[in-house]
């Protein structure tokens, strides 16, 4: 059906462009000739009409005037008619000259030419009116403001007010800082003001929508103008970034809705990509959790570092043949193992390591969920403390170069089993480090958005079905990265790795868990507590009101990287460590509190309410 709708439109301008040439060319004649044409001439003129038809016709159709979308039309497409029009009537003067033996008048020929320009540009600009005035006839059910004036706002305009697909938007204007261009217009909308007068526009003009169209714009100013465009109670979509609109990729497809992570403000992680590649590249690397939030973006940021063979090691096979399935498709020529084990089987480690000799190891398996892991100590410390010596001690004795464990704020100053098991998984990589050809090191952040079990999509969830939404503190705090910022910089942490550190990643400001659900439920269309309430439900067991990411032993010292921090080594006994782990090993079969006892005695200040 298109493709008939598309042969009938191409005809019908090509019919009209043919009545224009001849139009024009006896619209010519006559004002040469003052409305009396010689006989002599209406020879000339017809040979000249007939190879002006065949001959622009053809250059029109060269330069595909008939296979163009006449509704986006810009100054683009007029100049490529203009072309085509010259050579064709550059041509036809020639080949009438030849065929008639007498030359057109140049005065005849010039404004042949003007009139064809301005009558096939005129009437493929009417056909964009026709198609504009037909949008602007159907019920405009929402206003949209456009925040940023530039071309990427200008072309996001053109494209609502022209497409289909956005029928029954109206763009009311634009927001723009730059004071040259207040109460100027763009493609004929308005500048409304600058970023401090959205609430005052969107509530004056009802704005519906707003579209923050700037690519280039740095995340600090982005997290700005969303900040303010939240409490206008308008909802916020976004262009993805500057890489798109480059890349010719930018349309109101690309729109986005905004999400947390533009709340943040952070700026894209800087990489040393030669600091990385030469310790991953052409390397066996080794993934432990592969199938998680975390473990999945490393496979993915690994894979385009060319490891030799990438190794992805998990326990549930459905999250494995996931991220196998995507890696195979994005990297085809990417050598890839997948092993379906339990770090807790220590004799199945041992074949894994056996088999493969990872050279690079990312050790992010472990079982994170803090209440669980409260009602669960037995389980937490079979996965965090042993399944990580399991992996360690493989990583030891099979000559791995370099071990990096995926640890957690929560291990500072632990309240809760989790925080502690990973401490203690903390303590026995070091302790390895000393005796170990291998470079074991930690790398320690906080939560990050997105994550399985994390905060934010238990919100979305919640605002999807209309609310509760569950907070446990109002005073509640957490330090949060997005999954592929934390995974770069793990990566770049272990290019750094000299063996024994705990690295610290800069998580920027702590965010008030209830600012993320208002800011969620605001970004959602709603207003807090009137159309979706906020419950306070308590601090759960094991949780703290705030998070750290140092403990007071541990002084911090910079890296060549900004935003990578190093927490001063404590010294661990490791035969006091041996000790205490056979300790755990004998009562992991009894009751939790037992085990919480003697994890109380290994980790410093962690303590548990009997």
């Amino acid at each position: 059906m298109n493709k008939v709708s598309n042969r009938n439109r191409m005809l019908v301008i090509l019919v009209v462009d043919i009545c224009i040439i001849w139009v024009a060319i006896a619209i010519s004649y006559m004002f040469r000739f003052d409305g009396s044409i010689p006989p002599f001439y209406e020879n000339q003129m017809l040979v000249f009409a007939l190879s002006t038809t065949l001959i622009c016709g053809s250059s029109l159709a060269f330069f595909r005037m008939y296979r163009r979308m006449w509704q986006y039309a810009s100054i683009g497409e007029i100049i490529e008619l203009a072309k085509a029009i010259i050579i064709g009537l550059v041509l036809s003067y020639v080949v009438t000259y030849v065929l008639f033996g007498n030359r057109v008048p140049l005065s005849i020929a010039s404004r042949t030419l003007e009139l064809m320009i301005i009558f096939m540009g005129g009437s493929r600009f009417l056909w964009r009116l026709i198609r504009v005035n037909r949008t602007k006839k159907t019920e405009l059910t929402n206003n949209v403001l456009v925040v940023g004036a530039g071309d990427c706002g200008a072309l996001i305009a053109k494209e609502i007010m022209t497409s289909n697909s956005f029928l029954g938007n109206r763009i009311i204007g634009f927001i723009d800082d730059d004071p040259h261009k207040r109460n100027m217009q763009v493609v004929g909308l308005p500048v409304l003001g600058t970023r401090m007068n959205i609430e005052e526009v969107v509530h004056k003009y009802q704005i519906h929508d707003i579209i923050i169209a700037m690519p280039s714009a740095k995340r600090v100013h982005i997290s700005d103008i969303i900040n303010i465009c939240k409490l206008s109670g308008a909802k916020v979509k976004i262009i993805p970034s500057i890489n798109d609109f480059i890349k010719g990729k930018l349309a109101v497809r690309s729109l986005r809705n905004v999400e947390v992570e533009d709340l943040l403000g952070r700026e894209a992680v800087m990489t040393d990509l030669e600091g990385i590649a030469n310790y991953v590249s052409d390397k066996v690397v080794l993934v432990t959790g592969a199938g998680g939030s975390i473990g999945s973006e490393l496979c993915r940021q690994i894979s385009s570092f060319q490891p030799t063979c990438l190794l992805l090691l998990g326990h549930g096979e459905n999250s494995i043949y996931t991220i196998e399935m995507e890696l195979r498709t994005k990297f085809p020529h990417l050598k890839l193992e997948t092993v379906i084990a339990d770090i807790q089987d220590r004799s199945r480690m041992d074949d894994v390591f056996r088999k493969f000799r990872p050279q690079v190891v990312f050790h992010a398996a472990a079982h994170k969920h803090v209440p669980l892991m409260e009602r669960n100590p037995s389980e937490a410390v079979k996965n965090n403390v042993f399944g990580t010596r399991n992996v360690a001690d493989c990583a030891d004795k099979y000559k791995a170069e370099r071990f990096v464990m995926i640890s957690s704020d929560k291990a500072v100053n632990p309240s809760s089993i989790m925080g502690a098991t990973k401490r203690i998984a903390e303590m026995y990589i070091q302790s390895i480090n000393t005796i170990s050809e291998t470079q074991f090191v930690a790398v320690r952040f906080g939560n990050v958005l997105g994550s399985r079990g994390s905060v934010i999509p238990r919100f979305k969830e919640q605002i999807a079905a209309g609310g509760p939404v569950t907070v446990t503190h109002p005073d509640m705090v957490r330090y949060f990265m997005t999954i592929p910022e934390a995974v770069q910089l793990v990566i770049q942490a272990g290019a750094f790795a000299k063996g024994g550190e705990i690295f610290v990643l800069d998580m920027g400001k702590p965010v008030r868990i209830l600012d993320l659900a208002q800011d969620l439920i605001r970004l959602s269309g709603y207003e807090p507590n009137v159309d979706i309430e906020i419950n306070f439900s308590g601090i759960r067991e094991g949780e703290k009101l705030f998070e750290e990411l140092l403990t007071d032993e541990e002084a911090v010292t910079s890296t060549q990287h900004e935003r990578i921090y190093i927490g001063k080594p404590i010294h661990i006994n490791r035969v006091e460590l041996e000790l205490q782990f056979k300790r755990i090993e004998k009562v992991i079969s009894e009751d939790q509190h037992s085990i919480k006892d003697v994890i109380e005695h290994l980790v410093p200040f962690y303590s548990h309410v009997s």
